[in-house]
């Protein structure tokens, strides 16, 4: 199963290369957890295989969209621990595409099946109904949810803070489905305040993190979701590329470049206070790079470094 994981380096940023606030940022380098299985999705998983070993099943299931970081994870996860891996993907129209799609020709190559259904089916990923459907197909397997989120994935969040990062004012972190930062906020401190930027338009993942903590000592942002999930313009390009050239480490477009914008903009106004210990959690992300410069590209913007 996923280590236990020892030290986890912690970037610090010199924010005058970006900035002349009197802050301080601080990235941990979550994406450095595993060359494919990076990041939160790291996280998420290692508890999630341990009950999948636990209740002697074989086979994981989840759900993904054409890039998604969490297909990617979930096959490299399987092919790395012994577990078949089946992957529902949204989209029907992808079924003759795998081969031109880094995300699914990487996740086919660690031996994923797909399952190709459209979108309107997709809708019903939590409907019990449905899941039952795909176990009459597929048999039995342990259920991973879209994006990864569930108890035991929080649970695994939650040792993403350490006792070494009880100094920090403020804990940042990219949003998708909400589990992630459900477990930064149940380990975070009371002092400390835990901003989630949202990837996509909204801040409705409150109720799921509401699910897991009592604690209210967050807020989620979406002013910088640059229009919605996986939108981007040049504008973020050019800074993700400006911050990979001045710190050397590589962002992606749909999370973790859409926070560390969102963080130098909220620090440039003021909205942070002075003198402010910033901790930016590099949640990975960066497979979905590729499949992001083939869109780039057609749309004849500029292409990302990393």
């Amino acid at each position: 199963m996923l280590k236990d994981i020892l030290h986890i380096e912690n970037q610090t940023i010199p924010l005058q290369l970006f900035s002349n606030s009197n802050c301080s940022l601080v990235i941990k380098r979550e994406d450095t957890l595993h060359p494919d299985i990076s990041g939160n999705k790291y996280r998420k998983l290692k508890y999630n295989l341990i009950e999948a070993k636990l209740l002697n099943k074989n086979t994981l299931l989840t759900f993904g969209g054409a890039f998604s970081n969490h297909i990617a994870a979930v096959a490299a996860a399987g092919k790395e621990f012994g577990f078949k891996t089946i992957g529902v993907i949204r989209g029907e129209e992808l079924i003759d595409k795998i081969d031109g799609n880094p995300t699914l020709s990487f996740a086919k190559s660690c031996g994923m099946q797909f399952h190709f259904i459209s979108r309107e089916a997709y809708r019903n990923k939590t409907n019990k109904i449905f899941i039952e459907t795909l176990k009459n197909t597929f048999g039995d397997f342990h259920l991973v949810p879209e994006g990864g989120t569930n108890s035991l994935a929080v649970k695994g969040c939650e040792e993403i803070l350490t006792d070494k990062d009880v100094a920090f004012d403020y804990i940042c972190s990219a949003v998708g489905t909400g589990g992630t930062l459900a477990g930064l906020v149940t380990s975070s401190k009371l002092h400390q305040t835990v901003l989630g930027f949202s990837a996509l338009k909204g801040t409705f993942q409150s109720s799921e993190v509401d699910k897991y903590t009592t604690k209210t000592n967050y807020k989620i942002i979406d002013d910088y979701c640059f229009g919605g999930y996986a939108k981007i313009d040049a504008q973020l390009v050019r800074f993700i590329n400006d911050f990979k050239e001045k710190t050397g480490i590589p962002l992606d477009p749909v999370y973790t470049g859409k926070m560390l914008f969102g963080i130098f903009d909220l620090i440039n106004k003021g909205v942070l206070k002075d003198n402010s210990r910033i901790l930016a959690i590099h949640t990975g992300g960066l497979q979905g790079i590729t499949g992001m410069n083939q869109l780039l590209k057609k749309k004849n913007l500029p292409q990302i470094i990393y």
